[in-house]
């Protein structure tokens, strides 16, 4: 019987310190990974031995050793993405549209948060090559990008202000929310998910500056 196909990209295998693709990658105890280098002088700077993405604290630094199956992994990943990028797809009514190709449109196949606009795969390129583009948030295609934004920065909301119950920029967070509790909306959504599993809420703050 025929293996199933499974498509990945690139920011699946993403360092959460650095924000570009795993390099000599290592695994942790709680399960994540992260660069060698990124995570060795992480540690070498901080006071205590945690995980820099889920801040699982160790009473005993962890021997890291490099994910050699993972490391060959991302090497074969990047070959494939630069050599032979998967076929195009032209959009239907259904599908989120390339915002860079002219006359009849392709698939979006990512959309980034921090430009904002949705790519096709051959538009996408430059965000994994290019030094100026690597470090932009990208999610699946959306075409609701907007309602992501903040409407006074423009800039793509990533915090959850517990205080002001409301969804804020990384700019709003410098002026004007100085001393409020605040957490990552990723971590807020996450919690408010668990809420709603136990029958205890029905909505999830929509609520910007």
């Amino acid at each position: 019987m025929a293996g199933a196909q499974v498509f990945v990209s690139q920011d699946e295998f993403t360092c959460s310190v650095c924000l570009d693709t795993l390099t000599e990658p290592v695994a942790i105890p709680c399960g994540h990974n992260f660069c060698l280098k990124c995570l060795t002088e992480y540690w070498d700077d901080s006071q205590v031995c945690s995980c820099p993405q889920c801040r699982h604290t160790f009473m005993l630094r962890p021997e890291l050793k490099r994910n050699n199956l993972l490391n060959q992994v991302i090497k074969k990943l990047k070959k494939t993405t630069l050599s032979s990028p998967p076929p195009q797809n032209y959009s239907s009514p259904e599908d989120v549209e390339c915002d860079f190709c002219t006359g009849k449109k392709f698939r979006a196949v990512k959309s980034c948060l921090t430009c904002p606009a949705s790519y096709c795969q051959t538009h996408l390129q430059p965000h994994y090559e290019g030094d100026a583009l690597k470090h932009h948030k990208l999610v699946d295609p959306d075409r609701n990008l907007k309602e992501k934004l903040c409407e006074k920065h423009q800039k793509s909301l990533e915090i959850f202000c517990k205080t002001d119950d409301s969804c804020i920029c990384m700019m709003c967070v410098v002026t004007g929310h100085n001393g409020h509790k605040m957490v990552e909306l990723e971590t807020e959504r996450e919690e408010k998910q668990g809420i709603w599993s136990r029958g205890l809420s029905k909505t999830w703050p929509v609520k910007t500056p």
